[in-house]
């Protein structure tokens, strides 16, 4: 499964953005990248391989930014490699993290060929960014042309995005995957799964289906695909960041046989849009190997 982390916040986000990502690793992945606007300018570091490959290249190149969003990807659309890695971009500093698979990506891709972006990738995400980009030119903001976006997407996601216009928000979109909003007195954060975010707060919003929300350093507003507020109540983690990993289990095998269900429906989750399984999410290949499928075997060890 793919994971998101984002941060816009007084502090430096890198080191939160990183330490996010570390905690999605259990997730599984084959690259990981993260944007942030520095000084007002969007910045991108993506590396193939592990986060501590990322972490390297931070190393090597420092960042320092109050606002950023983080990834780390499982391969669907487009091989594993540095330039599928996301974050994706568009024109005018625009930047998008996005897990699920869009089912329509293809008839998207060519609209907007046909409208003059150049793809610098193979992914269904790309097309959302160039999407959003194009919305831009017609609605009042980014939150208007994300929302107009989704409204055009087939299949499942979780995804936000950030954009040199608007140097101090995160846009927020919710259909089948999860995403959730940690708050703090000093800003605000996302992430696919809670324990990401318990380093730096236990205060969190649950999205939930059709959500569109708009992430600041103040605050947070959330709404429906048709623009209308939502209450989402805001609800407090018993877990400490040290506790996270085992939960409320003595010890890992007795958590990893209890999980099992939930780790199922998790991987699942990103995966089933309208009641049926994506076949994309079996990985690049999936169509051309599917007309030649005969059986399937299963094959499992452990508990």
């Amino acid at each position: 499964m793919c994971g998101i982390v984002g941060a816009v916040a007084g502090q430096n986000i890198v080191p939160i953005l990183m330490e996010g990502l570390r905690r999605l690793e259990y997730r599984g992945y084959d690259s990981a990248g993260l944007a942030v606007l520095s000084d007002g300018r969007l910045r991108r570091q993506r590396r193939q391989g592990k986060v501590a490959e990322l972490q390297l290249a931070l190393d090597a190149e420092p960042l320092s930014a109050h606002i950023g969003i983080a990834h780390t990807r499982w391969a669907t659309h487009g091989i594993p490699s540095e330039r599928n890695a996301h974050p994706h971009i568009s024109f005018d500093g625009l930047a998008i993290v996005h897990n699920g698979i869009i089912e329509n990506h293809e008839q998207l891709r060519e609209e907007l060929k046909q409208q003059g972006y150049v793809f610098a990738s193979d992914t269904d995400t790309e097309c959302i960014a160039h999407r959003i980009h194009h919305h831009l030119k017609s609605k009042p903001d980014l939150y208007s042309a994300v929302r107009a976006t989704v409204g055009e997407l087939h299949g499942a996601y979780a995804l936000v995005v950030m954009s040199e216009a608007d140097p101090d928000l995160l846009v927020l979109a919710r259909c089948g995957c999860p995403v959730v909003v940690g708050l703090t007195d000093d800003g605000n954060f996302v992430a696919s799964d809670v324990s990401a975010l318990l380093p730096v707060t236990r205060r969190f919003v649950f999205l939930e289906e059709g959500d569109v929300a708009e992430i600041r350093k103040t605050g947070t507003r959330v709404t429906d695909l048709d623009g209308h507020p939502v209450e989402r109540q805001e609800k407090q983690s018993e877990l400490s960041a040290d506790a996270a990993e085992k939960g409320q289990y003595p010890h890992y095998m007795l958590k990893e046989i209890h999980e099992q269900p939930r780790a199922v429906a998790q991987t699942l989750e990103e995966r089933v849009a309208n009641g049926k399984l994506l076949q994309a999410a079996f990985g690049p290949a999936a169509a051309e190997v599917f007309t030649r499928v005969e059986a399937v075997h299963i094959v499992a060890c452990g508990t």
